[in-house]
């Protein structure tokens, strides 16, 4: 088995903690992401998961070994990085083949598994090629080829497609899925690209100040985010976020704020919610969820706020527009085909039952 287990991990350097009372769990053949902004902790804990940095508090156990003072070597893991870490005065086959000379395996048999991982990535026209005579996509294989050839027990990635183009990016993360469904190997990844973490992860730990915010399938998190800055930080454009209060008003729950009175759908008016009554929250509510009534089949009034344009941009496929109401920035997804100009006036409708609140003061998910 080749569950990954970290218990209660915290490093700490001096006075400052990198990451602080880490719990999670990879299991045997998942992919798990570790996400969010830079200075978060998530290499730090992917690092001392592979044994490059020494843990402060806590275990990490490897199946069911207990991994703490274990030599990186040790590990059975393979760790592909950044940079890819290529040696530029050795070919394709000698760079994938490396590790397995150090550790004497017999010549037919690396020559096997080189042979394999080279077609598995399709290099195999590539083996004789020294690193400066490939592309950006052509050296991650190598470096993924490297990590394939050794069979470990985990794969570990550090931001492994950062230095790709856009395009080669969204390439690179279908193979690296058709990889991993193929291998089946047990895989930790650390990316700050929400895009890759929602693609790619079985479950995703979205991490902030050293701290695991949310842990939990990407769907999930999309859809029920534990805090502020869980909503803030996975979806894009970011989710609106408007100060309002909960106010009752002949049986039924709104939220009023400086420029809106928008009905809380049925499902949402939970008795979590009803508590908030006379309260100050905050209202969140997705670009995606905001829509004109032009768009909705049955439009209601209920849900309904004025603005006026501020920032248009056309994207093909849809638009972005930036809407001033009473004061808030509200961002919008709308039909590109509607005929929208800057300085307009316009009327938009929440999807309320997509509505989330939160508390103003802990930040974190009421509904």
């Amino acid at each position: 088995m080749a569950e990954v287990n970290l218990n209660e991990v915290t490093k700490r350097f001096g006075n400052f903690t990198a990451v602080d009372k880490v719990n999670l769990e990879a299991q045997d053949g998942e992919f798990v992401v570790l996400v969010g902004p830079s200075g978060c902790g998530k290499t730090t804990t992917l690092r001392m998961v592979a044994g490059l940095e020494d843990i402060t508090e806590g275990q990490i156990l490897i199946g069911e070994r207990l991994v703490n003072d274990v030599p990186p070597k040790d590990r059975d893991i393979a760790m592909v990085f950044q940079n890819y870490a290529l040696y530029p005065h050795m070919d394709v086959y000698n760079n994938m083949a490396f590790g397995l000379k150090l550790r004497k395996f017999p010549k037919k048999e690396i020559e096997s598994r080189v042979r394999q991982a080279a077609e598995l990535l399709g290099i195999q026209d590539k083996l004789r090629s020294k690193p400066r005579e490939l592309s950006g996509g052509q050296r991650q294989r190598v470096a993924l080829g490297r990590a394939i050839v050794r069979d470990p027990k985990v794969f570990l990635f550090d931001e492994p497609l950062s230095n790709l183009d856009a395009k080669l990016r969204v390439r690179m993360r279908a193979e690296l899925s058709e990889l991993h469904d193929r291998l089946k190997t047990t895989t930790v990844y650390v990316t700050h690209d929400q895009t890759e973490a929602m693609t790619l992860g079985h479950r995703v730990a979205v991490m902030k100040d050293g701290l695991v915010q949310q842990y939990e399938g990407p769907q999930t998190i999309y859809d029920h985010p534990a805090n502020m800055f869980v909503a803030g930080f996975i979806g894009s454009p970011a989710m609106n976020f408007l100060d309002a209060r909960v106010e009752e008003d002949g049986g039924r729950l709104y939220v009023q704020g400086k420029g809106f009175k928008l009905a809380i759908a049925e499902e949402k008016a939970t008795d979590e919610v009803k508590a908030y009554a006379g309260r100050e929250v905050v209202m969140g509510i997705r670009p995606e969820d905001v829509r004109t009534p032009e768009m909705m089949h049955q439009p209601r009034e209920a849900m309904q706020f004025p603005g006026r344009v501020r920032v248009r941009e056309p994207l093909g496929d849809e638009q972005i527009v930036y809407v001033d109401c009473a004061g808030d920035d509200v961002v919008a997804k709308l039909d590109p085909h509607l005929p929208i100009e800057h300085g307009q006036d316009i009327t938009l409708e929440a999807v309320t039952e997509r509505m989330h609140l939160f508390d103003k003061e802990t930040e974190q998910a009421i509904t």
